[in-house]
């Protein structure tokens, strides 16, 4: 059966992480280079044009954005990394509490990280990788722009990109190809965070949503 996105709802965007919605559901975080399509492909999986913010500016996305999805999951949108016409001090206040969101959420149950597909293995994306791989947090990587490049070629700089990783990594996250354009990867992802949701539990003593 297709999974689809019944309703997504902007809760808050916010930098503080004392004040983020109580852990009560799970979360998953997207995250990636400025100007991935990170943005389109949050509207694409949740049926929205207008629900993320999207921009030909690089650098749109400047706080921890909370979407409520079907009342059951967080969708949580953080600033990309990366290139970005803001001062080196705004740059690092982003990355700064993103880091800090992304160690300490309770109810984060994997980080979605989005990589385009057009290009070869880019040092900001590998050191990311690194850190997220030294804190020893779940991730999965979501290849984007799919649409932009024939099957052929998507298959091999995805394959190139594997065997590059393969030279630091004992073992590959499970990989998802996307597009907004055609919303192909879609159902995956939604499958995949489907079943992910059934291992959530509720930190002890959090039993309230707070919006």
């Amino acid at each position: 059966m297709a999974e689809f996105v019944k309703s997504a709802e902007f809760v808050m965007s916010n930098s503080d992480i004392a004040y983020l919605p109580k852990p009560t559901l799970p979360e998953y975080a997207f995250i990636g280079r400025s100007n991935v399509g990170k943005s389109s492909l949050i509207n694409s999986l949740c049926n929205n044009k207008k629900l993320a913010k999207t921009s030909s500016k690089p650098g749109k996305t400047q706080l921890i954005n909370h979407f409520l999805i079907d009342k059951e999951w967080f969708l949580v949108d953080l600033p990309g990394y990366g290139y970005t016409r803001t001062s080196v001090s705004s740059k690092q206040h982003w990355q700064n509490f993103s880091r800090r969101y992304l160690r300490s959420r309770e109810s984060l149950m994997c980080i979605f990280l989005l990589i385009d597909s057009r290009h070869k293995p880019q040092e900001v994306d590998l050191l990311f990788m690194e850190w997220i791989g030294t804190n020893g947090l779940p991730f999965v990587i979501v290849f984007t722009k799919a649409d932009k490049l024939k099957e052929v070629e998507l298959e091999q700089n995805i394959e190139n990109y594997c065997q590059e990783l393969l030279q630091s990594w004992e073992e590959l996250p499970q990989i998802f190809r996307t597009s907004s354009v055609n919303k192909q990867g879609n159902e995956e992802i939604l499958q995949f965070v489907k079943e992910t949701n059934k291992l959530f539990e509720v930190p002890k003593g959090k039993n309230q949503v707070r919006f």
